[in-house]
């Protein structure tokens, strides 16, 4: 009997964690700002853990790394967490592949990060799914745990500036169209609101 408890509350937790559009309790709630990073690009030669203070400046940034500052700067941003050894988690990214073409005339900016993986797994994921949205890895885990990723996949949807609007948890969102709506929202009001 204890064992079903335990077993059914697991399930519960779990549940309300997968289906929950903001996530765990982990600073990054509606209207605050991400936490901004620099990672090494997939694509590039670029070895190395993930910078979490980097400089916010194009003349101090090394083009082989994303930087999710310089990006915010630009628009809005829709940056997703997968892992590489679950196929679920990088249909998110192909869907993110697919809606970066279909939302590039406007000012959205996409990206996506590999965690805990190295150069070589996650260059050859972006290889293999022909991704060219940016792609960078997080080696160490550092990135992960700034942003409380425990599962996969996540779409962290931010205002330009960088200032969350939401966050989308679970296999529903490899749907593109599914993911479609919460983006062209994101694109129709890329701004934070006043206040």
């Amino acid at each position: 009997m204890i064992g079903l408890i335990g077993l059914t509350l697991v399930v519960v937790v779990s549940v309300a964690f997968l289906t929950s559009v903001n996530g765990p309790s982990n600073g990054f709630v509606v209207g605050k700002p991400l936490h901004f990073f620099a990672a090494p690009l997939a694509t590039t030669n670029l070895q190395g853990d993930a910078n979490l203070n980097p400089p916010c400046t194009l003349a101090k940034h090394d083009p082989r790394a994303l930087n999710v500052c310089l990006l915010a700067k630009r628009g809005p941003l829709v940056l997703a967490f997968f892992v590489t050894t679950s196929s679920g988690c990088e249909a998110e990214v192909s869907a993110l592949q697919g809606l970066s073409q279909r939302f590039s005339h406007t000012q959205l900016q996409f990206a996506a990060v590999a965690i805990r993986t190295n150069h070589a797994d996650a260059a050859s994921a972006v290889r293999h799914h022909h991704w060219t949205i940016p792609v960078a890895y997080d080696a160490d885990g550092a990135v992960a745990d700034a942003y409380g990723v425990e599962v996969c996949p996540i779409v962290e949807l931010a205002y330009r500036g960088g200032v969350v609007k939401r966050r989308l948890i679970g296999e529903h969102w490899t749907d593109p169209a599914a993911l479609a709506g919460p983006v062209r929202a994101l694109a129709e009001h890329p701004a934070a609101p006043a206040g």
